[in-house]
């Protein structure tokens, strides 16, 4: 149980309240042969010190026994129960002991223990008030802490997952590739080997990042297109415009080859007609792969890992949304590039 941390709340708390409730209780036609303003008020300190522990013990049992946030109604609801009695038994015991005495000089008036009972609740309640609104504030911020600290790990176990996807769908593909040249063409395989050996070597260093610059990508990508090459020929083609002054904002790992990879895997390259796959940016910042679209009759089986995987690496990153367009003869993905800075910023508040 959380340990309460309240000196001066308590020290305080019983020298107003005792101030407070002397004021209020005393008669100012008490004489000396009575008691003075002085004597009274510290036994207004003694009666309320009392009375404060008693109701402060209350708090830590309640705590003790219902210490969680969705406990909240229980713990207020036995802290009341505990204020109630420990009020009720002192202020009548103590009013009973005065009046039988006449500690004050003279009987008090019947409505007197209504009155002093009544006026202690009015004195206690905004303390035990301002126990409790501490005590949920701190669950609430903990509660709100441990939330936000799941949550990255939630959301680094994606990006982790999703990576680990990447890699074995790079592999197979490109095994597949390779295993076409080999009964083809085993000079044009042995070629392929090294340039994929070069190729993968990104592939190993920059999954282990989140991010990685565009002109980075742009290097792996025509390194990449090399290995289509090979494989295809003239039947593809890559046109890439971009603006040099992009080259250093920032974009997921491995993008651009998947884009690639699926404009060859699902449309017709011929020599005739080659597929043509464009990337270029614009002055918003964002970077386009188009490629023209003749479908393959024949469907070829997709595991899905590629477009969904970069839109749910942007969502993860909480990154601007990337954007899918496509007609009868051009398939278009915008992808909102990440400014360094900015990036730095967000993943330090988040």
């Amino acid at each position: 149980m959380e340990k309460l941390n309240d000196r001066w709340l308590r020290v305080i708390g019983i020298l107003v309240v005792a101030l407070v409730a002397n004021f209020v209780f005393y008669q100012p036609d008490n004489g000396p042969e009575d008691i003075s303003w002085f004597h009274a008020l510290l036994i207004s300190l003694v009666e309320w010190t009392v009375l404060l522990e008693v109701n402060r013990q209350g708090i830590l049992l309640a705590r003790r026994h219902y210490p969680r946030l969705n406990q909240t109604r229980k713990r207020i609801l036995l802290e009341m129960s505990w204020f109630v009695a420990a009020t009720v038994i002192q202020r009548v015991t103590v009013t009973y002991l005065y009046d039988v005495t006449q500690f004050w000089g003279y009987p008090l008036p019947g409505g007197t223990y209504w009155v002093t009972t009544l006026v202690s609740f009015l004195f206690t309640l905004p303390i035990a008030a301002i126990y409790e609104g501490r005590h949920l504030y701190r669950q609430w911020w903990a509660t709100y802490y441990e939330a936000e600290q799941l949550k990255k790990e939630n959301l680094q176990s994606q990006l982790d997952s999703l990576k680990a996807q990447i890699n074995p769908h790079f592999l197979f593909n490109s095994l597949s590739t390779l295993s076409s040249l080999v009964t083809e063409d085993a000079r044009q395989a042995e070629r392929f080997i090294e340039e994929l050996a070069s190729v993968y070597r990104y592939v190993l260093q920059t999954n282990e990042q989140p991010l990685t610059t565009l002109d980075n990508e742009l290097q792996f990508i025509r390194a990449y297109f090399n290995l289509l090459q090979m494989r295809f020929g003239r039947s593809v083609e890559l046109d890439v415009q971009t603006d040099e002054r992009l080259n250093g904002f920032l974009i997921p790992p491995l993008t651009l080859q998947l884009l690639v990879e699926n404009a060859v895997k699902h449309n017709v390259a011929l020599p005739s007609r080659p597929l043509l796959i464009r990337i270029y940016t614009d002055e918003a910042n964002n970077l386009f792969v188009v490629n023209s679209v003749r479908k393959k009759q024949n469907v070829v089986p997709s595991n899905r890992t590629g477009l969904a995987n970069i839109t749910t690496k942007y969502r993860l990153l909480k990154q601007p949304e990337v954007v899918v367009r496509q007609t009868s003869d051009c398939f278009q993905v915008m992808i909102p590039l990440i400014e360094a800075a900015q990036y730095e910023y967000s993943a330090h508040r988040g």
